[in-house]
C-alpha cells in the first residue's frame, strides 16, 4: 500500500507541477488557444489563473517534499485534500461548460488525490 501511495502521489506531483509551471509562464492569451482542453482558461482573469496555477504548484510540491525530507509529513494528505478540492471546482467548471469528457479527466485525478489523502490520513500513514 505504502508503495501504490507513493506511486500515485509521485505521478499526481508530476502532473500538477508540470501543469501549474505551464500555466505560470504562458501567458492567457495563448493559454486559451493551446486546444480545447484549455479553453476554459477563458473564463478567468489571467490573475486568477496564476493563482490556480500556483496552488498547482504547492500542492504537487506538498505531495512530496514533506515526506521526503521528514519535516511535517502531515502536510502531505492535507496537499491531498487541497488538489480535491481545486478537482472538484475543475470538474464543476466542466460541466457548466458541457466538457463532460474533460470533466472525467478531471474526476480521475480527484479519484487520485482523494486516495492520497485517505491512505496518508488512515491506512498507511508517515509515523515518526
Amino acid at each position: 500500500m505504502n508503495l501504490a501511495l507513493w506511486i500515485v502521489a509521485g505521478l499526481l506531483a508530476l502532473v500538477f507541477l508540470v501543469g501549474g509551471v505551464g500555466k505560470l509562464v504562458v501567458p492567457k492569451e495563448k493559454l486559451v488557444t493551446m486546444g480545447p482542453g484549455a479553453a476554459w482558461a477563458g473564463d478567468f482573469s489571467a490573475g486568477a489563473l496564476k493563482a490556480i496555477a500556483a496552488l498547482e504548484v504547492l500542492g504537487a510540491l506538498g505531495l512530496i517534499l514533506p515526506a521526503v525530507l521528514g519535516v511535517a509529513p502531515v502536510l502531505v494528505p492535507l496537499a491531498a485534500v487541497g488538489l480535491v478540492l481545486m478537482m472538484a471546482g475543475a470538474a464543476v467548471v466542466r460541466l457548466r461548460r458541457h466538457e463532460n469528457r474533460l470533466m472525467l479527466v478531471d474526476l480521475t485525478y480527484l479519484a487520485l488525490a482523494a486516495f492520497v489523502a485517505w491512505g496518508r490520513f488512515g491506512a498507511e500513514p508517515f509515523t515518526g
